[in-house]
């Protein structure tokens, strides 16, 4: 039976672009200035237990990590964290806030075949200056239909914007690299979750695969997609 598909929503980080390995390597920066303070092994246990935490009240995104990590150093020091420190993590985060992008493989030929036959939404969450700033550069924004840059991603948020931008989410499919963020919610808005792995995934992200939904598939690369994408809904190439 052929599945009827009319909107289709990408995530952005670590799925049309390279976004966690500029938060590896900073992690790996504030390891080395903690170093006489802290293992890295439990200087990171503390860094993702800060940045729980914090979400609710940073959101997510290279911010509030950054003031997680001063919260963290902070601790681990006893409040004797040098001035200095503080200045190199501050320094960190400005950096990230400026790193380059880089499409992942197969991004643009597979975004030109989808706007083909469907309606692009791009979907991402975090801070909204940081977000737009990797948007504009990556050239993408012309190819979408429509973008929302969201505070988080839950189901409700999946069933407003494929009301808004589409035909509702049961006729919507979500692909992004976090079964947490892409997939599980937008199963739960009635819609389809394709998990798009990438090597390196914020351990927040991490998420039980739902395998005995069958609105629910992982595909290798995302320029698999477009097959099985018309696997779903027995739609001809064009």
């Amino acid at each position: 039976m052929s599945v009827t598909l009319t909107t289709i929503g990408l995530d952005a980080d670590d799925t049309l672009w390279h976004n966690e390995r500029f938060f590896a390597m900073t992690q790996d920066h504030f390891a080395d200035l903690l170093r006489d303070h802290s293992h890295k092994d439990h200087l990171m246990e503390r860094l993702l237990a800060a940045e729980r935490r914090n979400l609710p009240h940073y959101g997510f995104g290279i911010k509030g990590f950054t003031l997680s990590m001063i919260e963290t150093a902070i601790e681990v020091t006893d409040g004797k964290v040098p001035a200095g420190v503080i200045a190199e993590i501050l320094d960190a985060g400005r950096d990230m806030l400026s790193h380059p992008i880089e499409l992942l493989p197969y991004v643009e030929a597979c975004i030109e075949t989808l706007r083909k036959n469907y309606k692009l939404i791009l979907i991402t969450k975090g801070d909204l200056l940081d977000q737009e700033r990797k948007l504009a550069q990556s050239g993408l924004r012309d190819h979408f239909d429509a973008i929302e840059i969201v505070s988080d991603k839950t189901a409700a948020v999946y069933a407003d914007i494929f009301h808004r931008h589409g035909t509702g989410a049961d006729q919507g499919l979500m692909a992004g690299n976090s079964i947490a963020s892409d997939v599980l919610p937008m199963i739960d808005a009635g819609g389809w979750g394709v998990h798009i792995p990438h090597d390196l995934t914020w351990a927040l992200e991490h998420a039980q695969k739902p395998e005995a939904s069958h609105r629910f598939a992982e595909l290798p690369h995302l320029g698999a997609l477009p097959d099985h994408l018309r696997e779903l809904t027995g739609l001809l190439a064009k």
